[in-house]
Order: C-alpha cells, then structure tokens, then sequence
C-alpha cells in the first residue's frame, strides 16, 4: 500500500509531461511548418470580419446592436469558429497521434486533452487580440461583463470538447460520417444567430432555433459585451447537459473501441 503511495505522484508526473510533449509537437505541427504560422490563426477571423463588415455596412447603416458592425459580428462570429475549430481538433485527435498511441505511456485521452488545452490557449489569444484591434479601430467604447464572457467561452470549449469526442468516434468506426458531418454543419453558420439577434426573429423560427446550442453561447458572449442587450433565452445548463452527455457517451465508446479504431 505504501508502494501504491509512493508511485501514484511519481504516475501524475508522467502524465503531465506526456501531455506537455503532446502539446508543444501539436504546437510545432500545426504552427510551425507553415508560414506565417500563428499568424494565419488571428487573420482568418480578422478577414472574415472585415468582409462581413464592409459587405453589411453598404446596405445597412447602423448594426443590429450597437455602433459598430465590426465588433457585432466578432461577438458572434469568434466564439462560433472557436467551438468548430476544436470539435474538428478533437475529432482528429486519434489520427493526429496514431503513431504516438502504440506507446505505453500515451493514451488517447492524453491526445484528446492536448489538443483541447492548446486550442483553448490559442483561441482566447485570438479573440483577445482580434476584439482589442477592433476596439482601438473603431474607437469604442465598452461596459464590458467578464463573468459573461469567460462563461461564453467555456461553454463554447465545453460544446467543442463533448462534440469532438463524439466525432472521434464516429468518424473513425463510420468514415462516411465525415462527410455526414461537413454536410450538416454548412447551415451552422447561418442558422446560430452571427448575423441577426435572435430576439429578432419570428416566434415561430426561434422555438426551434433554440435548441440550437450554439446560439446560447454566441447570446452569452455578446450581452457581456452590450449592456442593452437582455440575452435571457439563454440557458448554460441546457449546453452544459448537452455537451457533457456528448463527451461522456464519446468517451465510453472511445473506451470501448479505441484499440481496434487506432489500427484502422
């Protein structure tokens, strides 16, 4: 028993420096071979914001909320590609590190949490970076509701991580689900309120466009950037059960199936 004591630090040690090496070789894979590296990370969002905004601002002179086109389409937008860009991150984890896994010492959770603590490091610099520019761009002036956005944030990695774990295992046991899954995410970007506030669409259109996650959690972000604006059909609980019921059914399966999944 004493042994068992003795070695269970010794153990979490391991771990955390397998999942230390994990990240800095996705760090040197992902943004280190191309160039610019990190740089395209913060100009993807930047370019798509500035053609929604110059698109927008010929037809319409003021935004749907505020004074500024550029950051209402941020509000919506950053934490919208953040939730895609680690559900697809997790969902490759096992391809990712194929190799990695036939060691004893990597697991395919260590893969799965290094790319989600990269991504979520990587995305909060870009949406810090991206909302600021715009701020001192566009000179505006903000009240701005930290708990509210650090909420939105966490329930957007939240959706990712129990979407991506999902995915994982879907897409690995069912290849065709990859193109299931391209296909079905096209509508997303319209249909989880980027470009109209929710409480401006029809009754009708938003009793069913509330089970949309997605939607809560770009609502969450921007009443913590809009003081005027009363997101109350937002409910973190229902993504949080969402998110929590994807991760831990992907989880078990990933569990059951992981072996034969990392020889495909």
């Amino acid at each position: 028993m004493n042994s068992r004591a003795r070695r269970h630090p010794l153990s979490r040690t391991r771990g955390l420096r397998t999942l230390g090496a994990l990240i800095f070789r996705e760090m040197a894979t992902s943004y280190g071979k191309s160039p610019g590296g990190f740089v395209w990370a913060i100009l993807e969002p930047v370019g798509g914001i500035a053609l929604l905004t110059v698109i927008f601002s010929l037809a319409v002179r003021v935004p749907p909320v505020g004074s500024s086109f550029a950051l209402f389409y941020a509000t919506g937008l950053l934490p919208f590609l953040m939730f895609l860009d680690i559900a697809r991150k997790i969902a490759q984890s096992l391809s990712f590190s194929k190799q990695l896994l036939f060691y004893p010492g990597v697991t395919f959770t260590d893969a799965i949490f290094a790319r989600f603590t990269l991504s979520c490091v990587v995305h909060a610099i870009v949406f810090t970076t991206v909302i600021i520019g715009i701020v001192l761009y566009d000179r505006v002036e903000l009240i701005l509701n930290l708990p509210q956005i650090v909420t939105a944030f966490f329930m957007a990695a939240g959706l990712g991580l129990g979407v991506g774990c999902m995915n994982c295992f879907l897409m690995r046991r069912f290849p065709i689900w990859s193109n299931i899954w391209a296909i079905a995410t096209r509508p997303l970007f319209l249909l989880s309120c980027i470009f109209i506030p929710f409480d401006s669409l029809p009754e009708g259109f938003r009793n069913v466009l509330w089970f949309n996650p997605v939607v809560h959690i770009v609502g969450m972000n921007r009443s913590g950037f809009y003081s005027t604006y009363r997101a109350e059909y937002v409910e973190p609980t229902y993504v949080a059960l969402v998110a929590a019921s994807l991760f831990g059914l992907g989880l078990a399966l990933l569990f059951r199936w992981h072996r034969d999944l990392v020889l495909r």
